[in-house]
């Protein structure tokens, strides 16, 4: 969060939400906000691909993601696969 647009009362009462929060709350906050910005990246992924399927769009995702050199150390470089 941008703390330079947010009031100090307003960063206050977030940051004690924050601090009241269990672990496994902030880590399901985490994954969500994860699996978010993945199913928007892999919707646009379709949109620019509309003909790939559902393996090539989450294999060109990961391209994205990982970047070229570990996502062909994990996976290979053929897309064919």
């Amino acid at each position: 969060m941008n703390r330079q647009d947010t009031s100090p009362e307003a960063m206050k009462i977030v940051d004690d939400i924050y601090r009241r929060m269990s672990p496994a709350q902030k880590w399901a906050l985490i994954s969500d906000a994860y699996h978010t910005g993945q199913q928007l990246a892999m919707a646009g992924i379709r949109m620019q691909h509309p003909d790939w399927d559902e393996k090539q769009v989450w294999r060109e995702w990961a391209r994205r993601h990982l970047g070229d050199d570990l996502f062909n150390k994990v996976y290979g470089a053929d897309q064919n696969e």
